[in-house]
């Protein structure tokens, strides 16, 4: 019996809408910490196709750059929150 291809589109040809999961999974995080960057406004919301929930993958690396790096949330050394 000959194997079943595991995807339609070929490597070369990625897709530009992807479902929750492999939206999550395309920036590295879980799913339960998308749909809160998506509530919260730092994930892009889905579009709705025939009742399915499809994030744009253009989009959502678009957030995932807008989101600050790491060094950019250390607090000023100079700035006492005590004081």
């Amino acid at each position: 019996m000959p194997k079943q291809p595991t995807t339609v589109l070929p490597d070369s040809l990625p897709p530009i809408g992807v479902n929750r999961v492999q939206a999550a999974a395309f920036i590295g995080i879980g799913a339960t910490l998308f749909d809160r960057l998506v509530q919260d406004g730092r994930m892009p919301d889905a579009r709705i196709i025939e009742g399915r929930l499809v994030w744009d993958v253009s989009e959502v690396a678009a957030a995932f750059r807008a989101i600050p790096h790491r060094s950019e949330h250390l607090p000023d050394p100079a700035v006492n929150p005590w004081d």
